[in-house]
């Protein structure tokens, strides 16, 4: 089942004398369960495509339906409350609440709902169990890692068991070590949750971790990648690649 249903989507920024089409007629559609990495060059729409599939940004032309929903056509009032119930979010900074504790931070999401404790308990423990950050309960953002960070906003937007999650560069402000960490727990995630991820990355090794790559170029899509069954470092092969015959540097949007 398609979880998410791209139609026709542009975004044009400007007035009728100077106009930027930073998406021109995009279409695809990602299946439950799915974990997709969105690449291509500086300025070629990636972060532009995330924000109006995850409805930071407003479409200008098409359709965008998540969870069979029809986001394009929605108030702000209705955008609120659909997010709240479909979507997760993983930003490169963290956007974790400094004033707050890591299960504080965690816990957020639930707290503007009316989840029973119980309830509310075994799906910390499960988040935290996944992304190894159990032992940082009570620890604030000050007292812990770049990583330790990152691994907690991934479980505050996993919490609310969303129908997607967005992430955008998720690895894009933490070490190697510390990546590599992350991604591997999204991945098996992804797995055994069978959490649809769908991330913006300039890493190829970030996504090689994704079953499926779309590289944009130019406001379109250029390619598109499947790793199927080949071994993960002839996909990253597949991608370095790619990304080099697109390659160049645009104006970043």
């Amino acid at each position: 089942m398609s979880i998410l249903n791209v139609s026709h989507v542009s975004k044009i920024y400007g007035n009728k004398k100077q106009r930027f089409e930073v998406l021109k007629d995009i279409n695809f559609k990602v299946e439950e369960g799915a974990f997709v990495a969105i690449m291509g060059p500086s300025g070629s729409g990636k972060t532009t495509l995330l924000n109006v599939l995850s409805s930071i940004d407003y479409v200008s032309r098409g359709t965008i339906e998540v969870n069979k929903q029809d986001i394009t056509r929605m108030s702000n009032k209705q955008l609120s409350h659909f997010r709240k119930q479909n979507v997760g979010f993983i930003f490169q900074d963290y956007n974790v609440l400094d004033t707050l504790t890591v299960r504080e931070n965690i816990m957020l999401p639930l707290s503007i709902g009316k989840m029973n404790k119980a309830e509310a308990e075994q799906r910390y423990q499960e988040v935290t169990d996944a992304l190894g950050i159990t032992d940082l309960s009570h620890k604030y953002p000050n007292e812990i890692s770049g990583g330790q960070k990152q691994r907690t906003a991934a479980a505050r937007a996993l919490i609310s068991k969303p129908a997607i999650i967005f992430a955008d560069e998720p690895t894009g402000a933490l070490d190697s070590k510390s990546a590599q960490d992350l991604l591997k727990r999204l991945d098996m995630i992804n797995r055994h949750m069978k959490t649809t991820i769908v991330m913006v990355t300039h890493d190829p090794v970030a996504a090689s971790y994704a079953h499926r790559v779309i590289m944009l170029k130019d406001g379109q899509i250029h390619t598109e990648l499947y790793q199927g069954d080949k071994p993960a470092s002839h996909f990253y092969q597949e991608i370095i690649q790619n990304q080099s015959v697109l390659g160049g540097v645009q104006h970043a949007f």
